[in-house]
């Protein structure tokens, strides 16, 4: 088959298409899929420089989210089978392949709405969008969240997912093609994170001015002392999730983070005089339980319409390099990026 293989941890340009790679054959409990998207994410190119936590041995095959056809299973899966319409959170051989293995309790149906870049799309944003709102989020109806970077991948999935359970919802964005986009998949009100004062908006246009309940954060570097100070008194909380690189910590307000692009200090007075929280989301500590409760939930929006993944640009195996630098380096983010495997 063919894959992407990393033979040396380093840049995008490490990132080889090989022809002859061999087809993963799946364990008992595995799934075998002929992937036919497969999702980048900005999590993938932290791993492929090696300085993640995560360092899979070399050569390995990136990606985690995939979309395509089951191909085989294992003697123990239930859940699905031969010919099946599937997509995975957890591609254990790789998703940029022709084809990948993936555990059963990770591979869900896809449903007839979506199409397989759709489906690719729906892995890592979708239930860490979910995961941040409800299982570490605790949201209820008739609250009010700000997502930050409303466009991208994750950020498209929060708004879909919260407008859908009754939520009133802030969206930025940093382009005026984002901010449309961003109210086209459900904002009820939009902000452009790069004019002067946009929090100072974002606080007045929140119920009676008091601020918002909580905030899904994806540049803590940035933003995190900034949320802290539009927090509604007693109920705020900050979900930070998906930052990149690394993040000080601050033993007194109990923040665990997995990172962002930079060192972060904040004023700890603001936590205090409000008495807000700050949450990390990190997906793949989610339990047996938490896979089958997000599982569920898509599949749901799914059904319902409400889930309705963007894609942003597709890509040929062979430019996996270049979907790399696109997903980090590209401004104005508008979905998610996908590989056509066949291409």
């Amino acid at each position: 088959m063919k894959a992407v293989r990393v033979h040396e941890y380093g840049g995008p340009e490490v990132l080889k298409a090989d022809a002859d790679v061999a087809i993963p054959a799946p364990k008992d409990n595995e799934v075998l899929i002929k992937v036919l998207a497969a999702g980048v994410n900005p999590v993938d190119t932290y791993i492929r420089t090696g300085t993640h936590s995560r360092r899979p041995p070399l050569p390995y095959i990136p990606g985690m989210d995939a979309a395509g056809l089951v191909e085989k299973v294992g003697s123990q899966v239930k859940n699905v089978k031969a010919g099946d319409r599937v997509f995975t959170v957890g591609a254990d051989s790789g998703a940029y392949a022709q084809y990948a293995t993936a555990t059963a309790d990770l591979v869900f149906p896809l449903h007839s709405n979506l199409d397989f870049d759709q489906g690719a799309s729906l892995g890592v944003p979708y239930f860490t969008a979910y995961r941040a709102l409800f299982t570490r989020g605790h949201c209820k109806p008739g609250e009010t969240v700000l997502v930050h970077g409303a466009s991208g991948a994750v950020g498209i999935a929060a708004v879909q997912i919260a407008r859908a359970h009754g939520l009133t919802v802030f969206g930025t964005a940093g382009t005026e093609e984002g901010l449309k986009l961003v109210q086209q998949v459900g904002a009820h009100h939009v902000f452009n994170h790069r004019e002067q004062g946009y929090m100072d908006k974002i606080r007045v246009a929140s119920p009676n001015g008091e601020g918002v309940d909580i905030i899904l954060e994806m540049l803590a570097n940035v933003n995190l002392d900034n949320d802290l100070q539009i927090m509604r008194w007693k109920t705020g909380r900050v979900m930070v999730s998906l930052s990149r690189r690394r993040v000080s910590s601050v033993d007194a307000l109990h923040l665990q983070v997995i990172g962002s692009r930079g060192p972060v200090q904040i004023n700890p007075r603001y936590t205090m005089a409000k008495e807000s929280d700050i949450r990390g989301v990190t997906l793949f500590s989610s339990s047996k339980e938490d896979w089958s409760e997000m599982g569920a939930a898509i599949n749901a929006g799914m059904e319902l319409g409400y889930i309705k993944p963007i894609v942003g640009a597709t890509y040929p195996l062979h430019e996996a390099a270049r979907s790399h630098h696109d997903v980090i380096n590209n401004e104005g983010t508008r979905g998610k990026l996908i590989l056509h495997t066949w291409e």
